[in-house]
C-alpha cells in the first residue's frame, strides 16, 4: 500500500486537485467547479473537500473569493517579488528591481545542476545569466538553469529590460507554477566574471545564494545562483 493510499481522504483529494491543476485542467486565473460539483466528482463530502481546498489555499495555489468562487492563483510580478525577492534596503524599504539577460544557452547540465534538479545523465538545461538593477546600480547577478524537458523552446530577449518577473513568465508561457524555494547562503569572494558585472574587484566579498525552486507537484524546476553586493542591501526573511 502506498503512502498516499494510507493518507486521510482530504489529503488524497488535495493531491488529486493539485495534479489536475498541474496538468492544466484549470488554468491560472480560471475558476474551479463549484464545491458541490467537485465533491461529487471526487466522491467525497463537501466538508472533506473544504479541508483539501484549505490546504491548497494555504499554499497559495488557489484563492477563494467570498461569494464568487475558487480560482487558480495567477502569478503576478508583485506577488513574485513579495514572496521570493528577499533583498531590501538597509533602512528596511522594499525594493523593485529591473533585470536584463546577458546570455542564454542550451547545454548539458553540469553535475551540480543535475543534482539540484534531479536530472538524469546527459539531460540538457537552458542556462542564462541575469543582471538585476536598482535604479542605476546593479547589485545582483544570477545564473539560472532550467530543465529543457520542462521548458521546451524557452527563450527571453537578450540585453533588454524584462517586463515580467521570471516566475510569471514560467507560469504564463510554460505552465510551471513555482510554489516554494529552498536557499543556502554563504559569504564568498566574487568570481572574476561576476565581479566585473557588479563593478567590484575580483574576490571582493559578496553574499552567495544557491536556490532551488519547486513547482506544484514539488518537482525541482529551477536552480539559481545569486551573487549580491551588500553595500546597500541586506537579506531579510520572516520566520514563523
Amino acid at each position: 500500500m502506498t503512502t498516499l493510499a494510507r493518507a486521510p481522504l482530504y489529503a488524497r483529494a488535495e493531491q488529486e486537485l493539485r495534479a489536475r491543476i498541474a496538468a492544466g485542467e484549470w488554468k491560472p486565473g480560471e475558476a474551479l467547479p463549484t464545491e458541490g460539483a467537485l465533491a461529487a466528482q471526487l466522491g467525497i463530502s463537501q466538508g472533506t473537500l473544504r479541508r483539501a481546498l484549505g490546504v491548497l489555499e494555504a499554499q497559495r495555489l488557489i484563492e477563494r473569493r467570498q461569494g464568487i468562487g475558487t480560482y487558480v492563483t495567477q502569478a503576478t510580478s508583485e506577488r513574485a517579488l513579495f514572496h521570493f525577492f528577499r533583498a531590501e534596503a538597509l533602512d528596511g524599504g522594499r525594493l523593485t528591481p529591473t533585470s536584463r539577460l546577458h546570455r542564454l544557452e542550451r547545454a548539458p547540465a553540469t553535475p551540480d545542476e543535475a543534482r539540484a534538479l534531479a536530472l538524469p545523465r546527459r539531460a540538457r538545461v537552458h542556462r542564462f545569466t541575469r543582471q538585476r538593477f536598482l535604479g542605476r546600480s546593479s547589485p545582483i547577478v544570477e545564473e539560472i538553469a532550467l530543465p529543457e524537458a520542462l521548458f521546451p523552446g524557452f527563450t527571453l530577449p537578450i540585453g533588454v529590460e524584462l517586463s515580467d518577473e521570471l516566475y510569471v513568465h514560467y507560469q504564463r508561457h510554460h505552465g510551471i507554477t513555482v510554489m516554494r524555494v529552498t536557499e543556502k547562503l554563504a559569504a564568498i569572494g566574487a568570481p572574476a566574471d561576476v565581479a566585473a558585472l557588479l563593478g567590484l574587484a575580483a574576490d571582493a566579498p559578496v553574499m552567495h545564494i544557491a536556490r532551488v525552486a519547486y513547482d506544484v507537484m514539488d518537482r525541482p524546476v529551477e536552480r539559481r545562483l545569486s551573487w549580491i553586493e551588500t553595500g546597500a542591501l541586506r537579506y531579510a526573511i520572516e520566520l514563523r
